[in-house]
């Protein structure tokens, strides 16, 4: 009997998992690694973070997705390095080996080094990240109904640092908290002293998108009350004060970092082998200098003639990496291998209730159509039947009422003064 190859995926993100769906069920041994037990639909944290949907609605568990997997298997471990030399996983509880090694890490916040800013500002990478944003917006507003002496500036700014869609969906949703929900639940406060600020070192929000969509999302975030402040960096954040290049401040207990990504490298690979912390690979996703180790996602680095720079770090990219990989795997032939080339299929953002931008390839448009198209291609992107509709209540409710219920303060007890 033929032994079937055996194939280590680490990670479980959109390049991740879809590897894996491409190769379930078929004369391969698969096993995903992943800290996480779950597939996080990364798109909607901000819409967890503002208390828009559930947590559960967007996380996907992976042993329920490989229930009825024949050659698909999970463990829950983070992995620490990997030796290449004897086709080894190492991870905080075992070693895995391999025939072939598909690294799928993603990407987590670049806070460029600035370990205090990192330890004061949240990142938004994870669902525990956006719960956390979640639970310290809300604790905010219940300390000041009762701690009325605490009522200082950095209580009333929420600032987001970075304008790129994550940032300015975040904004957007904010600014409708506040105008919509926040004088409901809290009617004895003034909520004019809420400022929703975000922070671009660009001129424009969405500078990766047309000039189209930059101008009218300028122009949705004004409409909706967001303070955008362009061509400035942040320089430093100490829990208070928010510090930038020109010199101002901001007071702020409430600072989201969405200004940048890096990549999720794992210890095992000499530096040459990475370039902007991203491993460099072949047309094949196959890591310089390796036979049977490859990166696909945002932590892969592949030059091509339409992007010599390599390619952006989307979900798009990530997933038809994955699809391309995982084909090639299924041949016999190496020889049928084929290259792989991202085919730009758009961009689009949303920043509130009937306000969208989309860049498509053959049309541009915005407003109340954008935002219908935007949910709907979100929607059918979500995984099962059970979560599309969750979603889709959800979003109906919102959208007739402008409120949720989901604003809960989810908070970890403590034990012996450690965190259960």
């Amino acid at each position: 009997m033929e032994t079937r190859e055996k194939i280590i995926i680490i990670g479980g993100g959109f390049a991740g998992l879809q590897l894996a769906k491409t190769l379930n069920n078929k004369n391969k041994k698969v096993i995903v690694l992943d800290r996480m037990n779950h597939h996080m639909f990364q798109p909607l944290f901000y819409q967890v973070a503002s208390g828009r949907i559930e947590p559960s609605n967007i996380s996907f568990p992976f042993r329920k997705i490989f229930q009825q997997s024949r050659n698909t298997q999970f463990r829950m471990t983070d992995v620490k390095e990997i030796d290449a030399a004897n086709n080894k996983v190492i991870t905080d509880e075992a070693e895995f080996t391999y025939d072939k090694l598909i690294i799928a890490t993603g990407c987590k916040t670049n806070f460029f080094g600035n370990k205090e800013l990192e330890g004061k500002a949240f990142g938004m990478k994870n669902t525990q990240e956006a719960i956390s944003i979640r639970n310290h917006v809300l604790m905010t507003f219940e300390k000041l109904i009762i701690e009325k002496s605490r009522s200082d500036d950095g209580n009333w700014n929420i600032v987001i640092v970075g304008s790129g869609p994550t940032g300015v969906e975040l904004a957007g949703a904010f600014a409708e908290m506040k105008k919509d929900i926040l004088p409901r639940d809290y009617p004895y406060m003034n909520f004019d002293h809420l400022k929703i600020i975000l922070v671009s070192s660009t001129e424009k929000p969405l500078a990766v998108m047309s000039s189209e969509a930059q101008e009218k999302s300028e122009k949705y975030l004004k409409d909706l009350g967001v303070t955008f402040m362009s061509g400035e960096v942040v320089t430093d954040y100490d829990g208070d004060i928010v510090h930038l290049r020109s010199g101002k401040q901001i007071p702020s207990n409430n600072v989201i970092w969405a200004a940048g990504v890096t990549g999720n490298v794992i210890d095992g690979f000499p530096e040459e082998k990475l370039v902007r912390n991203r491993y460099i690979v072949d047309r094949y996703n196959k890591i310089k200098g390796y036979d049977n180790v490859y990166a696909i996602g945002d932590i892969a680095y592949m030059e091509t003639p339409k992007y010599p720079q390599g390619h952006p770090q989307v979900a798009n990219v990530a997933i038809n990496q994955a699809k391309n990989l995982g084909k090639n795997l299924l041949k016999k032939n190496p020889g049928e291998w084929k290259e792989y080339e991202y085919d730009d299929k758009g961009s689009l953002a949303t920043i509130g209730k009937h306000r969208a931008v989309v860049d498509l390839p053959f049309i541009k448009f915005q407003g109340f159509l954008a935002w219908y198209f935007w949910m709907f291609l979100h929607l059918m992107l979500i995984l099962s039947v059970r979560n599309k509709l969750a979603i889709f209540f959800n979003w109906m409710w919102s959208y007739i009422n402008k409120d949720s219920s989901l604003r809960l303060i989810i908070i970890p007890t403590k034990k012996n003064g450690t965190l259960q």
